[in-house]
């Protein structure tokens, strides 16, 4: 529950900085996965510094 939280905290500052930059909101997004699709499945802190990321996915309007 911990990564779950701080990765919505991650996507959420990133969704953000997408709106400051004029992106607008209502085509934004955000879902957070915590530990359960990793970049790096290592159990070190390179693994563990990969995994601390946001994605973004585009999607053209229909």
């Amino acid at each position: 529950e911990y990564n779950l939280a701080l990765g919505e905290k991650r996507a959420r500052a990133a969704m953000e900085f997408l709106v400051d930059m004029g992106v607008d909101p209502s085509r934004l997004s955000i879902v957070s996965y915590g530990e359960e699709r990793p970049l790096d499945p290592g159990h070190d802190e390179k693994a563990w510094s990969k995994n601390r990321r946001v994605e973004f996915v585009l999607v053209t309007p229909r």
